[in-house]
C-alpha cells in the first residue's frame, strides 16, 4: 500500500466521531434506512460517504449535513456555550445495514 494511500486511510477513521443515538434517528433508521451520525466540523460529503463505506461495509446512497449550533448553559452566575458540531445523515442502499448495538437479528 502506498504512502498516501495509507494517511487517506487514517484520516477517514478521524470522521465519524460517534453514532447519534435519538427518538428521531431510531425513526429514521426504520422507516427510511437512515443513520444519523456526529462527525468532524470539518468533514465533507464524500469523505463521509467513504468512511462510512469503509468502516462498516456497507454502500451508502446520499448524505446530508446539519451543522448544530452549540446551547447556551446558565449555572449561577457562570454563562457558557457548548461546542457547535455537525451532524450527518446517511442514507444507506436497499438491503444495507448497520447494527450500532450488536445485538442478533
Amino acid at each position: 500500500m502506498s504512502e498516501q494511500k495509507k494517511v487517506v486511510d487514517e484520516k477517514l477513521f478521524h470522521v465519524i466521531v460517534a453514532p447519534h443515538v435519538s427518538e428521531k434517528s431510531a425513526r429514521l433508521a426504520d422507516k427510511h434506512q437512515q443513520i444519523v451520525l456526529q462527525v468532524r466540523r470539518d468533514a465533507t460529503k464524500p469523505a463521509i460517504k467513504q468512511a462510512v463505506e469503509q468502516l462498516f461495509n456497507v454502500q451508502v446512497e446520499s448524505v446530508t449535513v446539519t451543522n448544530v449550533k452549540g446551547k447556551r448553559k446558565q449555572t449561577g452566575r457562570m454563562a457558557g456555550r457548548r461546542q457547535d458540531w455537525k451532524k450527518a445523515y446517511v442514507r444507506l442502499k436497499p438491503g444495507q445495514d448497520i447494527n450500532f448495538l450488536g445485538q442478533q437479528a
